[in-house]
């Protein structure tokens, strides 16, 4: 997949950058500005090419401050062609690494890992990519501070010593993974006991393998690769990745087994051994006479809070928690795939178990946790709730979403109204999680129907309407479907007058997850209700709300004719009365749009206008946070560069001004510090000026 990828990527000419707009100089240091920072600011980097990249990134994230510093001095120097020439290039190369550590940290781990050789022969052409690009960059011409020459000519000289590295320690784990694959080859139909399954934990650990889960995933996106390799006549390397999925899949049910094992060995334990003998709850293990349809499949045990699964069976919450938790997608009882893993109160069993307690004298108080107890049980939950994936990749569960989702979708469309609000609740639930989940959802024609219970006088509906709409957008593809539907204008009527806050949030949140796109921030900001709602949402909404608001007005204002609209909306007395609400904590937010606006005359003569606004970004550049004091220190900088003397005179007036901006030019980010630097020169220059 990532030979592709590679292949695909030097096809693009250079010719084709000059003439997709990458040009002005402004446009395209704003380009490359962007794209290094989300190089660098990737999370989770992939546990394969570890070096490589961490290099390639680190070199980035120098060249991120050359970029950031001639776009400071580019508004008043024009650069030679060469140095547009090389910063074109460098943006070409820079978008080849995002590509390339993408597709790694997308792709299968395994075989990255059995191609280790081929991606680290990659990153080491880009690498000479980048030290051509670098030849052709004059920095005498180039208005930048020593310390960034020194260091991008370091980077320069790295560049063209650097040689192909390929990891010796990626080299032995293939190794030994290719040795248990062939030993897993081998084996056929002898005892399983052959493979050392410890070893096999250990060497699929080291790549990030280490749940049932995560081994889950790696068998679908081997089976992708299978396809791909398989499309291009690559017989040798279908059957090795056949090899591999046979491998962790046998390893899969071998430690599933082991876990199975584990969770019923503790749940069956008799109730004294884990419980203290004060307690009510051991009375339930004193009584021999329980109703088989009062126990619970997994424990045995008295029923204290009976849920039902997807399959339609009842179990104990703690019992079926700990057996979901340890990676099980299936019913205990009926071995039925889970398609998912909500669990629903059975409350009609639950009244019927109480009644039962009372003629038999049992005490009915669900058994307390001690705190230890509490605090790991919660932790395992919340661990589980980010790590699970509802959906199996597998075709079988793949058709049981397709399914589940047409039929909701048919409820929708004929069900009266409160089957209406149950069958967008549901389908706001499949959609939270998982990618596939939000296409198959998709694809079932949801999207309009659900935009057309947008306008619903229930709040109920309403709210379930724009929430699933909201997780739905996060899939690509789903936000042109959402555009193409025309839901926008339906989405700002929620914003503007829903029936809940929770859906006037969420509605903003929806906005702003689908002006990721940038021809849709043009459209929306062209929408006369979008931008004033946002604003409204950012004087009267909820916590919750109002950071959501700031989100999608920040989105909004990355595109310039945005700017002056926000302005005139009235955003900035708001944002800047934000930067003093403790409880909103949306201060970094708050700063990142101000910050934004300040590069239109209208959001200059705004925040002039302000006179809280100075001593409150004096004082978030000595209290604030880093992303806090960064914005401030531009805005500071910003203000002082096009409203001269006035701002200069009350920076120097305030007596915390200089401590401040010497401790940030000491002590703060690369970025901060440089402006830092800029600021107290040019504070200087105005004192003696004045004098």
């Amino acid at each position: 997949m990532n030979r592709y990828i590679f292949n695909a990527l030097n096809e693009l000419p250079l010719s084709l950058m000059f003439s997709s707009g990458y040009l002005p100089t402004g446009n395209l240091l704003e380009a490359l500005i962007h794209i290094s920072n989300e190089v660098y600011s990737m999370e989770k980097l992939p546990f394969v090419q570890v070096k490589n990249i961490s290099t390639m990134v680190r070199r980035i994230k120098i060249l991120s401050s050359l970029f950031e510093e001639i776009q400071e001095t580019s508004s008043t120097a024009v650069l030679p062609p060469s140095s547009v020439l090389c910063l074109a290039e460098l943006s070409s190369v820079i978008r080849k690494v995002k590509l390339l550590i993408e597709s790694c940290k997308e792709g299968s781990s395994l075989w990255n890992l059995m191609q280790t050789e081929l991606l680290s022969n990659q990153f080491n052409a880009l690498m000479k990519e980048m030290e051509k690009a670098l030849d052709i960059l004059h920095l005498k011409f180039l208005n930048v501070t020593v310390d960034t020459k020194e260091q991008v000519e370091l980077l320069h000289k790295q560049a063209k010593r650097a040689d192909l590295f390929i990891d010796p320690r990626e080299i032995q784990k293939r190794e030994e993974i290719l040795q248990l694959m062939t030993t897993n080859c081998d084996r056929k139909s002898k005892n399983k006991g052959l493979i050392d399954f410890e070893r096999v934990k250990e060497s699929f650990n080291s790549i990030g393998l280490r749940s049932s889960l995560d081994y889950e995933e790696e068998i679908s996106k081997l089976k992708t690769e299978a396809e791909k390799q398989a499309g291009t006549g690559g017989l040798i390397a279908v059957s090795n990745i056949n090899s591999l999925i046979s491998l962790i899949s046998l390893s899969k049910s071998a430690i599933l087994e082991e876990e199975h094992l584990m969770i019923k060995q503790n749940l069956k334990q008799p109730a004294s051994m884990n419980v203290r003998p004060d307690q009510s709850s051991s009375c339930y293990s004193l009584v021999s006479d329980i109703p088989d349809e009062f126990r619970c499949p997994i424990s045995l045990d008295l029923i204290r809070d009976p849920v039902i699964v997807a399959s339609g069976h009842t179990y104990d919450r703690n019992s079926i928690a700990q057996w979901i938790n340890s990676g099980h997608h299936t019913c205990p009882k009926s071995g039925q795939r889970l398609i998912h893993m909500a669990l629903i109160p059975n409350y009609a069993l639950k009244s019927l178990i109480q009644q039962w307690c009372q003629e038999n004298n049992i005490p009915i108080t669900e058994r307390t946790l001690s705190p230890s107890d509490s605090e790991s049980s919660s932790s395992k939950i919340k661990k589980y709730d980010k790590a699970i994936d509802y959906i199996s990749a597998t075709k079988a569960a793949t058709d049981a979403v397709k399914m589940t989702a047409e039929f909701l979708v048919g409820k929708l469309a004929t069900g009266s109204p409160d089957i209406q609000r149950q069958a967008a609740y549901e389908l706001r639930l499949l959609a939270k999680s998982g990618m596939d989940n939000r296409r198959i959802i998709a694809e079932s024609g949801a999207i309009p129907f659900l935009m057309t219970l947008l306008g619903s006088r229930d709040p109920r509906i309403q709210e379930n309407a724009v929430t699933a709409l909201l997780n739905l957008s996060i899939h690509e593809n789903n936000k042109i479907l959402i555009m193409s539907a025309g839901a926008i204008n339906s989405l700002l009527e929620v914003l503007q007058s829903g029936k809940t806050m929770e859906a006037r949030g969420n509605a903003a949140a929806a906005i702003f997850s689908l002006s990721v796109i940038d021809e849709y921030k043009v459209i929306i900001g062209a929408c006369t209700k979008a931008i004033p709602a946002l604003v409204g949402l950012l004087e009267d909404g909820t916590t919750a709300g109002k950071k959501d608001a700031a989100i999608a007005l920040f989105n909004l204002a990355v595109y310039d004719g945005n700017r002056q609209t926000i302005v005139l909306a009235g955003a900035v007395p708001l944002l800047i009365d934000l930067l003093m609400d403790d409880k909103a904590g949306i201060t970094d937010d708050s700063l990142a749009v101000l910050a934004l606006v300040l590069g239109c005359n209208e959001g200059l003569q705004a925040l002039r206008k302000s006179r809280i606004l100075v001593p409150l970004l004096v004082d978030l550049l000595r209290f604030g946070s880093s992303k806090g004091k960064d914005h401030s220190i531009t805005l500071l900088l910003g203000l002082c560069k096009n409203s001269g003397e006035e701002i200069a005179g009350k920076l120097l007036m305030n007596p915390r001004s200089i401590p401040s901006l010497q401790s940030l030019a000491a002590d703060g980010s690369l970025r901060a510090r440089r402006k830092a630097d800029a600021l107290l020169r040019l504070l200087n220059r105005c004192c003696s000026q004045s004098q």
